[in-house]
């Protein structure tokens, strides 16, 4: 009897984005502090952007308010002209004009503004997928949405996606333009998110956590000695880090979760891609899934 389960590696978004299911959050290669501004070791990021390419990333998640800019100018930097399949994801609606400031602004023109930006910054035709970065509460949501669908008509967007949104808001959006990726919080500790995880997987919406490395590996209310322990032992007899447990098991959990793990180190880079080559027998999954 097969004791272990399958885990796809790739995923298509939006039915001609195949990428592999471990990408890179290039978040964190950004400005200290608060991710703002140029990252202070730009020739140390690019070699990590490379290091990540060869590993197989081909899926890269970032922002333009990450480093107000810069975060995608040093994906750029370091990978452009970009090799075929790589796919760079990038989100707007957010104004970001200092490290404690983050002001949402998803006004049809700051989401213009904000996509002609990236373009310019990574050196693209057309992005191929954008994300809303969060609803903005001043602005009507079918106002947005439909900014970003007139982008998309016009060739700059391939691909809609949203972040930190409900069911709600997204079947809202699904009636203006196809969305094809929710980026949620979500973690083996945190799964306040699991109705947007479902709905997307039942809807072939690819599903890209963030904080995918939850502070503390299990949900609100269990024992955090009887989780620690649980994915400790894990690892331990698989002579692996409970970090790569986190991982493998949101890899094992859906098979339309695309992970964007961070690091500034390629030494945990490569500690992270690892996750992807562990299998978890259904006596560990079903443990994992009940703490």
């Amino acid at each position: 009897m097969n004791n272990t389960t399958a885990v796809s590696q790739t995923y298509t978004i939006g039915g001609d984005l195949t990428v592999n299911r471990l990408g890179y959050g290039a978040m964190r290669l950004s400005g200290q502090p608060g991710n703002f501004g140029a990252y202070a070791d730009w020739e140390g990021g690019e070699q990590l952007l490379r290091r990540a390419v060869e590993l197989g990333v081909n899926f890269i998640d970032t922002a333009e308010a990450y480093g107000a800019g810069f975060n995608e100018k040093l994906i750029t930097s370091a990978l452009h002209p970009y090799q075929q399949g790589l796919i760079i994801a990038t989100k707007g609606g957010i104004n970001k004009p200092a490290p404690d400031k983050i002001l949402a602004d998803a006004s049809p023109a700051f989401l213009r503004s904000g996509v002609e930006g990236s373009l310019k910054r990574l050196k693209l035709e057309q992005i191929d997928l954008y994300q809303l970065h969060r609803p903005d509460p001043k602005v009507p949501f079918a106002e947005s949405i439909g900014a970003l669908k007139e982008l998309r008509d016009e060739g700059k967007i391939r691909h809609q996606g949203m972040s930190n949104v409900t069911v709600e808001q997204i079947e809202s959006a699904r009636q203006i333009v196809p969305i094809v990726s929710v980026q949620n919080k979500f973690s083996i500790s945190d799964r306040t998110m699991l109705d947007v995880l479902d709905y997307c997987s039942a809807n072939d919406i690819a599903f890209i956590p963030h904080g995918s490395l939850g502070a503390h590996p299990l949900k609100q209310g269990a024992p955090l000695a009887k989780a620690e322990g649980a994915i400790a032992d894990i690892a331990k007899n698989k002579d692996v880090k409970p970090n790569q447990i986190a991982l493998a098991w949101l890899l094992h959990y859906a098979p339309n979760i695309i992970l964007i793990p961070g690091t500034t180190t390629i030494a945990h880079l490569e500690e992270n891609m690892a996750a992807s080559s562990i299998t978890l027998t259904l006596e560990e999954l079903d443990l994992l899934n009940q703490l």
